[in-house]
């Protein structure tokens, strides 16, 4: 027994040997999201060849699965995105979309599918893709609790990014973070999107993007407006109080008021 356990503590003790020394070499390998306050916590950007964690409440799963996208369109360097979901969370939350990808800015033919009978097919898939440098990122989706990515399951996947240089994005819905080797780990509200113009329906993307965990900076909380033009994030654009116009129909109460004195 003895033995045994020596032999898993050696394991134990060369993985971490192995994180710290590939931690130093992929250190300096960031790239900016383009928000300045984030950047600046984040030391000049988000950090290659790591695990970064994404959660949300149930309800915010768009904007959590809108702000995964925006951070795999900065790292992924024109490269492939790999996403890696349950079928669990296709029932929950639909297929993606991709147009909906198209209209972020991001190109939808660089993006492979690939769908996971359960948690352990998609761990499993998510590791081997991971330690694919073809790859420009790799986002695993996961939804709810679920005992089977614990610590052990956290570290494989960490290493792997690192072997590769590929980036893993955890996208966690409905879930409570737990102990990881994450390098970041978010929290993800929908934000209001500023007043679009009159030929636009809609508004740009904006996250109230809170970072809660962050293992070379500070923690913070910041609105973060995704340009859809410039594929990157930035502070929220300043817009005035829009000022209703008076009715054709009525008379002008300036005039009223004069008529009123005379």
């Amino acid at each position: 027994m003895s033995g045994a356990r020596g032999s898993a503590l050696a394991i134990l003790r060369g993985q971490i040997e192995r994180i710290e020394t590939a931690e130093v070499a992929h250190q300096h390998e960031r790239v900016a999201l383009g928000h300045s306050e984030a950047d600046a916590a984040l030391k000049g950007g988000l950090a290659r060849a790591a695990i970064h964690e994404v959660f949300c409440e149930g309800r915010q799963g768009a904007a959590a699965t809108g702000f995964v996208m925006g951070l795999a369109g900065r790292v992924c360097a024109r490269r492939p995105l790999l996403w890696v979901r349950q079928d669990f969370s296709e029932i929950e939350t639909g297929a993606l979309s991709m147009s909906g990808l198209a209209e972020l800015g991001l190109d939808p033919r660089r993006v492979v599918m690939v769908r996971a009978a359960d948690v352990e097919s998609a761990l499993r898939t998510s590791a081997d893709a991971l330690a694919c440098d073809a790859l420009g990122a790799v986002v695993i989706e996961l939804w709810g609790e679920i005992r089977q990515f614990d610590l052990v399951a956290s570290r494989k996947l960490t290493l792997a990014a690192q072997g590769s240089g590929v980036t893993g994005l955890m996208l966690r819905m409905a879930a409570q973070p737990l102990p990881s080797t994450a390098e970041t780990r978010w929290m993800l509200r929908a934000a209001h999107s500023p007043p679009g113009s009159m030929w636009s329906a809609w508004g740009a993307p904006v996250f109230d993007a809170e970072l809660l965990r962050n293992r070379h900076g500070p923690c913070g909380r910041w609105i973060m407006e995704w340009s859809c033009d410039e594929c990157q994030f930035s502070e929220p654009s300043t817009y005035p109080q829009p000022v209703a116009a008076a009715p054709a129909h009525r008379p002008d109460p300036a005039l009223l008021q004069q008529r009123r004195a005379g």
